[in-house]
């Protein structure tokens, strides 16, 4: 059983690419946040948020599905 389902997704996110694109660019945060603690550099320029919900998964796409299902996650659709 997949979890989140992609139907509470789509809820949230009404594209499968768009929820492709917010879920990857989070998970590369998370992973970002996590190497910034494991090296101690908080004076760098850029300071990541750190996960907005309790996980039992150590993956960082699943952590960042996670939130969009829970409706933490802020994104807008581009103007063309």
């Amino acid at each position: 059983m997949i979890h989140p389902k992609i139907d509470d997704l789509t809820a949230v996110v009404p594209s499968k690419y768009a929820l492709v694109v917010v879920a990857s660019r989070r998970a590369r945060e998370l992973n970002d946040y996590h190497r910034q603690l494991g090296e101690g550099d908080f004076t760098g320029e850029k300071h990541y948020a750190p996960p907005m919900v309790e996980s039992r998964s150590k993956n960082y796409l699943t952590m960042a599905l996670e939130e969009i299902a829970a409706d933490k996650i802020a994104w807008e659709t581009p103007e063309v």
